[in-house]
C-alpha cells in the first residue's frame, strides 16, 4: 500500500502499467481517488467504513489479495505447484475462503489453523501442509484423520510419534523432513530460520540417516526447507533449493520415491514508500531461482508457502486521533489504536507507512511519535516520523498491516480486539466483528470461597 498523495503520480504510472499488462487492479489498493477525496481501498471510502464500523478496524482489499495469488499462479504455471498460504500471516476465516475458493493449499503450524481451514473447506485439508516443531499427538490425530497432503517434520522425536499415531489410526501419511540448508538470508533475526543453529527443522547432512528412519507407517515422499521471512533477494532461495534437489537425487537413489519439494515462504515485500517496489517481477525473480533446481531433479511438484507477500499490502489499521501531546521537544501522536492491534513495530522495530486519511493541502509537517494508549512505552507505531499536521478526531491509516497485524493481536490492557473488514470492489463485508468485554471474559470464572 501507499500513501494517496501519490495518486496522480503514481496511480497514473500504475494505470499504464497494469493497462499494458491487462490488469484493472492497481498495485496498491489504498489511493485517493482524486485531491477532494479521502482515502479509499478500492471503491471504499475508509471515511464511510470508520463511521460505519468504528476503529481501530483492520480493512482488507480482496481483489488485491487475488491479484497477488495471480501472480504465483503465472510465474511458476510451467511446472507442477501448489501455493499453499501461509496461515499464520492472516488467519482470518474471510481470507482464507478467499484462498480456498480460488484453489490454493495453506501452510499450517498448528491444530488450531487447521481447525480455521477445515471450517472454510473440509475439502481442503488435501491441500494442507503441516509444518511447526511441537506438533502434538492431539493435532498429528486431527491432521491424519482429515488427510491432509504432507506433514514437514522437524526433528526425530517427532518423527517417532507420528508413526505411532499414524499405526494407532491406520493411517501412511505422506511425510518431509524440513532440513536446514544452512544458507544465509538478510533478515531480521527473528524470523531467520534456515540455519543450524535455529531451533527448526534438522541439519541436511542428517537427513538420509532420518528417512531411513520413517518406517512402514509413514510414505517419505518430501523434503522442506524454510529460511526464514521479509527475504527481499531470490538468491538464497535459489541456493537452498539448489541443496535441496541434491539431498532429493541423494534420497531417491536410497529407494525414497521423493515427488514434493517445498519451498517454504518468506518473499518479503517494500514497506518504505519511497522505495520502488515490483510486485510481479519480484514473483518473476523468485521463480527464476527455484524451478531450476526443481527441474534438474524431475517428477517434482513444488509446494510453495507465501504469506506476507500475499496479504500485507492488501491491509491497512484503520485509528482515530485521540489526542496530540507536547513533552518538552517531543510531540506525540496518540490514536485509539495499540500495540495489542499491531505489534510488529515493538516487536520487530518493523517499519509501517503513516497516512491521513483525509487529503492534504498544506504542505507544512509536523515531526511526532505515533503512539497508543496501551502502558508500554514500548506502544508506538513510528518514531520521529513526519507527518501532516494532525487534530484529535482525524483518521490515520498504518499501512501494510494485512499480515502479522491481527494474527498477532492480543487483548493486553484488556482491550478488546479491532474489527476486520473485507472490501470487494465496491462492497464492504464484514468478516470479524469488534470485540466486547463479554467476549474477553467468557472463558474466566471467578473463584469463590478461598
Amino acid at each position: 500500500m501507499r500513501h494517496g498523495d501519490f495518486a496522480r503520480s503514481r496511480e497514473a504510472r500504475y494505470s499504464q502499467e497494469n493497462a499494458l499488462r491487462g490488469s484493472a487492479i492497481l498495485t496498491r489498493p489504498y489511493i485517493h481517488p482524486d485531491a477532494k477525496s479521502a482515502l479509499h481501498c478500492d471503491g471504499v471510502s475508509l471515511e464511510a467504513l470508520a463511521r460505519r464500523f468504528g476503529t481501530p478496524l483492520y480493512v482488507y482489499s480482496a481483489g488485491h489479495i487475488a491479484e497477488r495469488l495471480g501472480l504465483f499462479e503465472r510465474a511458476f504455471s510451467g511446472i507442477p505447484h501448489v501455493v499453499c498460504y501461509a496461515v499464520k500471516a492472516n488467519s482470518s476465516l474471510g481470507i482464507l475462503r478467499l484462498f480456498a475458493q480460488r484453489g490454493a493449499g495453506f501452510d499450517i503450524v498448528s491444530g488450531g489453523e487447521l481447525e480455521r481451514v477445515l471450517t472454510v473447506d473440509r475439502h481442503a485439508a488435501e491441500r494442507v501442509v503441516f509444518s511447526g516443531i511441537g506438533k502434538t499427538a492431539a493435532e498429528m490425530d486431527l491432521a491424519l484423520r482429515s488427510g491432509i497432503l504432507l506433514f514437514n517434520v522437524e526433528g526425530e522425536g517427532e518423527l517417532e510419534l507420528l508413526s505411532e499415531r499414524a499405526a494407532k489410526l491406520r493411517r501412511r501419511p505422506r511425510m518431509a523432513l524440513r532440513v536446514n540448508p544452512d544458507v544465509f538470508a538478510e533478515t531480521h533475526p527473528y524470523i531467520s530460520t534456515g540455519m543450524r543453529e535455529h531451533k527448526f527443522g534438522i541439519d541436511i547432512r542428517r537427513a538420509r540417516a532420518l528417512y531411513k528412519k520413517a518406517g512402514k507407517h509413514l510414505e517419505p515422499c518430501g523434503v522442506s526447507v524454510h529460511i526464514g521471512s521479509q527475504i527481499r533477494a531470490a538468491d538464497p532461495f535459489g541456493a537452498a533449493a539448489q541443496r535441496v534437489a541434491k539431498l532429493i537425487a541423494e534420497l531417491r537413489k536410497d529407494g525414497h520415491a521423493i515427488r514434493y519439494m517445498d519451498a517454504g515462504g518468506g518473499l518479503g515485500i517494500e514497506y518504505h514508500a519511497e522505495r520502488p517496489f515490483d510486485a510481479e517481477a519480484k514473483v518473476r525473480e523468485y521463480a527464476a531461482a527455484l524451478m531450476p533446481a526443481a527441474e534438474s531433479v524431475g517428477g517434482i511438484t513444488l509446494l510453495l508457502e507465501p504469506g506476507r507477500f500475499l496479504v500485507a499490502q492488501a491491509g491497512a489499521l484503520l485509528a482515530r486521533v485521540l489526542y496530540v501531546k507536547k513533552n518538552g521537544a517531543k510531540t506525540f501522536v496518540i490514536t485509539d489504536a495499540a500495540m495489542n492491534d499491531l505489534i510488529r513495530p515493538a516487536l520487530y522495530q518493523a517499519y509501517h507507512e503513516i497516512v491521513a486519511v483525509a487529503p492534504r493541502r498544506s504542505s507544512r509537517k509536523m515531526v511526532a511519535d505515533v503512539v497508543g494508549p496501551v502502558c508500554e512505552t514500548g506502544d508506538f507505531f513510528a518514531r520521529d516520523r513526519e507527518l501532516p499536521p494532525l487534530k484529535p478526531g482525524e483518521l490515520v491509516a498504518i499501512l501494510d498491516a494485512g499480515a502479522y497485524g491481527m494474527s498477532l493481536a492480543s487483548n493486553y490492557n484488556s482491550r478488546p480486539r479491532a474489527a476486520e473488514v473485507l472490501v470487494e470492489g465496491r462492497r464492504a463485508r464484514l468478516i470479524r466483528r469488534r470485540e466486547n468485554v463479554d467476549d474477553m471474559l467468557a472463558t474466566e470464572r471467578l473463584a469463590t470461597g478461598l
